[in-house]
């Protein structure tokens, strides 16, 4: 059963690049999960929670360790949202963030991914027995865990700002996973950016509408 999960078992070929089954279903759970979240719709939640678990297995493989640890927090995340969303009816419309709390999430971003970065570009140093390669692209790897958190937390909030860090991790993801030559991935994260530029316009009109 764990041959299924590894990246070498191969679900199809396109164009000479090998589609694992991992790498595929992390796809498909994760573009289900993003396409309810441009609905504002609480399936996206336990859709959400298997996605997390699929990309875990993935990032670890292909030495994405920020990445692998992000898909933890977002596994918490999905039940807090799951729970928020399903539990408080009253707390459910859509808002946005004032201009403090915009630069005050901006610093947060920042900050975070300075220090994540530092942290997982020595991991394989602190933790050899765990990780013996060096993490690839570990602060723009950080950037994406950092800012995914962030846009994870407003979107469980139904902040509308989740949306402008969606479309910023987004970007940063096509060019990361390309660059690890995990194309089916990358072409994901295009496609992810056309649903999260949906959402903002949906979010949008439905706080307009009240």
């Amino acid at each position: 059963m764990t041959e299924f999960f590894d990246i070498t078992h191969i679900a199809f070929d396109v164009h000479g690049y090998r589609v694992s089954y991992i790498e595929l279903l992390g796809t498909l759970t994760g573009l289900v999960s993003v396409y309810y979240a441009s609905r504002a719709n609480i399936l996206t939640w336990p859709t959400g929670s298997i996605n997390a678990a699929l990309l875990f297995i993935l990032f670890y493989q292909v030495q994405l360790y920020a990445d692998m640890f992000l898909q933890v927090y977002f596994f918490i995340i999905t039940l807090y949202g799951w729970y928020f969303w399903n539990k408080k009816p009253d707390d459910k419309a859509i808002t946005t963030m004032g201009p403090q709390k915009r630069l005050t999430t901006f610093i947060i971003v920042i900050t975070g991914t300075l220090l994540a970065g530092y942290g997982f570009s020595h991991i394989h140093e602190y933790l050899p027995e765990y990780f013996t390669i060096p993490a690839a692209w570990p602060y723009a790897d950080s950037f994406i865990m950092v800012a995914s958190i962030t846009a994870t937390t407003l979107l469980a909030q139904k902040k509308i700002e989740n949306w402008y860090l969606w479309l910023m991790v987004n970007i940063a993801s096509i060019i990361v996973y390309y660059a690890k030559e995990v194309y089916f991935l990358s072409s994901e994260y295009v496609i992810f950016f056309g649903l999260a530029s949906y959402g903002l316009f949906n979010w949008h009109k439905k706080m307009r509408n009240g």
